[in-house]
């Protein structure tokens, strides 16, 4: 009788040894993934030099799209504002109003429709409120720069201090989860451990900022189009009403 023994030996060898060259190629492969190739590398970084990083490129940009919810003791405003050196322009909703902001160098101006005008309570001339604010509806009405409205539109429209609010971390800074913000994989910072903020960093191209989670609750934006330049322009003068008073408390 022919002994087989010799051959089935031979086959469970030569399978055992295939089971183990493919088990170790496996694990040759997951043990060599890196999660930073094809990245910017700042995803081996610590997360202090993250921030630095982030912030460096955010304050380099000379144009930056924001847009996003803050929350503050004053209120709570939804923006979509674009900025650069010169100036901004875009919307700013609050709890009561939406307004356009267009500011050119020291140039602020502001257009709204007739229900944000006619909040303003003392009539000027021999016009009622109502006939003022139907002039004034749609707009563009230049800001006096001894309005005490005027400082705190302008904040608006200042990259360099929205900005600093914006992409301040409370707290000791640590490194969080990788994500994706609109299509660009991220690296998230945070501070105090999320309390005091979290920051996603773009793992592609320059490490911007895309993405802000304010603490305790003061709202996320998302930042977009860095370096991306437009034109600023003051209003046709066609388009543009001159107003003497005093703008509206509730207007920001």
């Amino acid at each position: 009788m022919t002994s087989y023994a010799p051959a089935v030996r031979a086959r469970r060898t030569a399978l055992a040894v295939a089971l183990g060259a493919g088990l170790a190629l496996g694990l040759t492969g997951c043990g060599g993934d890196d999660p930073d190739k094809g990245t910017n590398g700042i995803g081996k970084l610590s997360a202090t030099e993250i921030d630095t990083r982030a912030r460096a490129a955010a304050e380099a940009a000379t144009a930056v799209h924001l847009a996003g919810t803050l929350i503050s003791k004053d209120g709570s405003y939804t923006l979509d504002m674009r900025l650069n050196a010169d100036g901004g322009t875009g919307s700013v909703t609050s709890q009561e109003n939406t307004f356009a902001v267009l500011r050119v160098g020291d140039d602020l101006y502001l257009k709204a429709d007739a229900a944000f005008w006619s909040a303003e309570q003392d009539g000027k001339g021999e016009e009622s409120d109502e006939e003022a604010a139907r002039k004034l509806d749609g707009k563009y009405v230049k800001v006096p720069e001894d309005d005490p409205t005027y400082k705190r539109l302008r904040g608006f429209t200042e990259k360099g201090t929205l900005l600093d609010g914006l992409l301040s971390l409370h707290g000791t800074v640590s490194k969080g989860d990788r994500d994706k913000v609109t299509g660009v994989p991220t690296i998230q910072i945070l501070g105090g451990k999320g309390a005091g903020g979290a920051l996603d960093v773009s793992l592609k191209g320059t490490p911007y900022p895309v993405r802000v989670a304010r603490g305790g609750g003061g709202g996320t934006v998302t930042l977009a189009d860095w370096g991306r330049s437009f034109e600023l322009a003051a209003p046709p003068e066609d388009d543009t009403v001159d107003y003497s008073g005093q703008l509206p408390k509730d207007s920001g």
